[in-house]
């Protein structure tokens, strides 16, 4: 008996021709889903991408489209929406690297894995000059900043006021990320300034009869004066000296600061009449608040102050930046003469 043919050419010729479709199919679906996702695609255009607080997705694709940060936008964005970044936008700054792929670059501003900014700063003379510097280098504005610093109710929360809270910023570089607010801007200086303050400077600045806040105070004004650093604790010493007699700091900064003009090289005698809690020709003590963020070294050279008999200086007439100190008037007087006469002779005016 013949046996019976259960299969038949046609049959499996489909087959084959369906399995071969499967496998172009998938070969193609890979191939999209490898382009969209693995696919080397972040240009070299930009080297940060910023995303500001409260942006949405539309903000964000918007910039890396604009800006060129990815070669090809349509795929970034339905790997954004296939990895459903659109609800995980997170703020800050995020370092781009040249031939990133789309899921790389995604998940790391999905994570907010974002690069902290170095921020340094020193020797900047006003809270606005430090305000604008600042607004540079975060995301915060110079306005938000300036009305944080002149909010008595904010700062009064930590021991300042807002002639004395220039106080808080100790000149340093600190990493900090770029979309933070000026509050918890303000909370990490803080944290710092209290770091800085140690048991030891505390107990330094009480022998001297100073808080800490008047150590900034008096420090500014001796930075203010010292070109060079190594007379800083001589020109502290001769303050703390007028301080102790109870006699008028009769320092130039202060009424330069009072009159907010930083162009005078001349401290006339018209301006020393100056209405100002800061002209300190008027007033007896220190000003109310730093007229200069002072440097570290100032701080320190007013804690670890040079003890002498002087209460008087005058810059030494041949602008070397350093002074001439005396004990009495008359020697300085006699010092004040030569310098004058030197500004004389260089047609200085202001």
């Amino acid at each position: 008996m013949a046996q019976e043919n259960t299969g038949s050419p046609g049959k499996s010729k489909k087959l084959i021709i369906a399995v071969i479709v499967v496998i172009i199919i998938a070969g193609v679906a890979g191939f999209f889903y490898y382009q969209k996702y693995f696919t080397p695609n972040v240009t070299a255009n930009q080297e940060y991408l910023y995303i500001h607080t409260n942006a949405t997705y539309a903000d964000v694709f918007k910039t890396i489209r604009d800006k060129g940060i990815v070669k090809d936008s349509s795929s970034f964005n339905a790997a954004a929406q296939g990895m459903n970044y659109p609800t995980r936008v997170k703020p800050g700054r995020y370092h781009l690297e040249e031939g990133m792929t789309n899921r790389r670059l995604i998940n790391m501003l999905a994570s907010g894995a974002q690069e902290a900014v170095a921020l340094s700063f020193h020797n900047l003379r006003q809270k606005t000059d430090f305000a604008g510097f600042v607004s540079k280098k975060l995301e915060p504005d110079s306005a938000s900043i300036i009305h944080l610093l002149d909010s008595a109710q904010f700062v009064s929360q930590y021991g300042f006021t807002p002639n004395n809270v220039y106080a808080v910023f100790i000149p340093n570089t600190y990493d900090i990320y770029w979309n933070t607010s000026p509050e918890k801007f303000f909370k990490r200086m803080y944290a710092n300034y209290q770091s800085f303050w140690t048991a030891d400077r505390k107990q330094r600045a009480s022998e001297i009869n100073l808080s800490p806040v008047q150590v900034s105070i008096l420090a500014s004004i001796v930075d203010a004066e010292a070109l060079h650093d190594d007379e800083m604790p001589t020109i502290a010493g001769l303050y703390l000296n007028r301080l102790k007699k109870g006699m008028k700091l009769e320092s130039d900064p202060t009424v330069i600061f009072a009159l907010h003009d930083f162009t005078i090289k001349r401290v006339l005698k018209r301006y020393l009449s100056t209405d100002s809690p800061y002209n300190t020709y008027l007033h007896t003590g220190l000003p109310p608040g730093p007229v200069m963020m002072p440097s570290v070294n100032a701080l320190d050279a007013v804690l670890d102050y040079r003890k002498s008999d002087y209460i008087y200086m005058c810059a030494k007439e041949d602008f070397s930046g350093y002074h001439n100190f005396a004990t009495n008037v008359a020697d300085h007087l006699a010092n004040a003469h030569k310098y004058q006469k030197a500004l004389d002779a260089r047609h200085i005016k202001k």
